[in-house]
């Protein structure tokens, strides 16, 4: 086995091990969050909180190198495969990413994306 091929398999390990942080995280705090498995082009995101109030927040877990406009980019690609694949209107799945802080809980995480979202401002 190459080095390569074996620093990639402990990366997929520690993201799938922060996202089930994450995850457990959220349960623990009260939040009804499920994985998502979808992969590839009609990927989903990767976590999905049920919200009381029939709203869904679509999670895009990230542990890696901290570049925010590609990561914004695909959470808002895999919000619209969300609501499209439950025949759902998008304007009831909000989609965030959260970005693990080295050395920091999944409560120290960062939470990105735009403020058109943030403030539900219609798109330019």
């Amino acid at each position: 086995m190459t080095e390569i091929a074996s620093r990639n398999r402990a990366n997929r390990r520690k993201g799938a091990q922060w996202e089930a942080d994450l995850r457990e995280g959220l349960r623990a705090a009260g939040e009804d969050v499920e994985s998502l498995r979808l992969a590839g082009i009609e990927d989903e995101g990767d976590l999905v909180v049920r919200e009381s109030d029939g709203q869904y927040l679509v999670i895009e877990a990230k542990n890696a190198k901290f570049t925010p406009g590609p990561f914004l980019d695909e959470a808002m690609r895999e919000r619209e495969n969300f609501a499209k694949h439950r025949g759902l209107d998008p304007d009831v799945v909000e989609s965030v990413v959260v970005v693990k802080r080295r050395g920091k809980s999944w409560r120290k995480a960062f939470v990105l994306t735009t403020v058109e979202e943030y403030f539900d401002l219609d798109p330019e």
